[in-house]
């Protein structure tokens, strides 16, 4: 994978896997703060697995719910609130919810997987990309297909992107049914903006992440990104088939697999 966002390598030249901490990485349970964010960083992640909402006047947030009351110690929904009044929640009861604008700047040299959550993001995303010129940093994805290519057809440069719930669902489905040859030519079509599979191990009772698929996927040039792994026998258990990437909450216990590994870029000092 050529494009920057995808590019980790050690000090060999040799692609690792790519560890990506889920919402930061906070023991308390402080999702999506700078402070998680920040000590996901502190452990030597490059990559923050993060969310996008839009508050009523077009403050680009990270935030996972269409509303404050699950993690915070607010209520409303974000879309329907002006920052102001958002900035007054503390997710957890103690941090404040980051915008785009600090998290970017705040920590320069992290890499974003962006899940654009509702239609109102869909601008202020695009818009925020732009102003940060941080293209190279971002890869844009969300369970709608249709609204993660709305976000890229207003980009002025390609981003790194990954599948939605139903393109996956395709890929998953349709690759051991069809025919090499067709199976090749259909997903050319339906991910043809797309560089990324982000998907859980299973749905339901569906087994996803197989040799099949992943070797289906590689034969197509796209990388496998698996969500969210918390346990070091399954982390170890998806490295050994060959996966391109793991999301976790546990960011410790990623980081100390990869290290057993050989496959942290920062060395054993970290």
């Amino acid at each position: 994978m050529t494009l920057p966002f995808f590019q980790h390598p050690d000090d060999a030249g040799r692609q690792l896997p790519i560890a990506m901490a889920h919402r930061g990485f906070s023991a308390e349970g402080l999702e999506n703060s700078m402070a998680a964010f920040r000590a996901g960083v502190d452990l030597g992640f490059r990559y923050l697995e993060t969310d996008v909402h839009t508050t009523a006047d077009g403050v680009l947030l990270l935030f996972h719910d269409e509303s404050l009351d699950r993690v915070t110690d607010g209520s409303g929904r974000v879309a329907e609130l002006p920052h102001t009044e958002v900035a007054k929640a503390r997710i957890g009861g103690q941090e404040p919810i980051p915008t785009f604008d600090e998290l970017v700047t705040g920590l320069p040299e992290a890499r974003l997987n962006l899940d654009v959550k509702d239609w109102g993001s869909v601008r202020s995303t695009a818009a925020a990309i732009e102003r940060h010129q941080v293209h190279h940093r971002v890869l844009v994805t969300s369970f709608s297909d249709r609204r993660r290519r709305a976000v890229l057809k207003l980009l002025s440069r390609p981003v790194a992107s990954s599948a939605g719930v139903g393109s996956n669902a395709l890929f998953t489905l349709l690759g051991p049914a069809l025919p090499r040859p067709v199976f090749r030519r259909l997903m050319r079509r339906v991910l043809r903006d797309v560089h990324a599979l982000q998907v859980p191990v299973r749905y339901g009772r569906l087994p996803v992440v197989t040799r099949g698929f992943l070797r289906r996927a590689h034969d197509l040039g796209l990388v496998v990104h698996v969500w969210t792994i918390n346990e070091e026998d399954e982390m170890h258990r998806l490295l050994e088939l060959g996966v391109d990437g793991i999301v976790t909450d546990r960011a410790d216990l990623l980081r100390d697999v990869l290290l057993a590994r050989g496959q942290w870029p920062h060395g054993p000092e970290g």
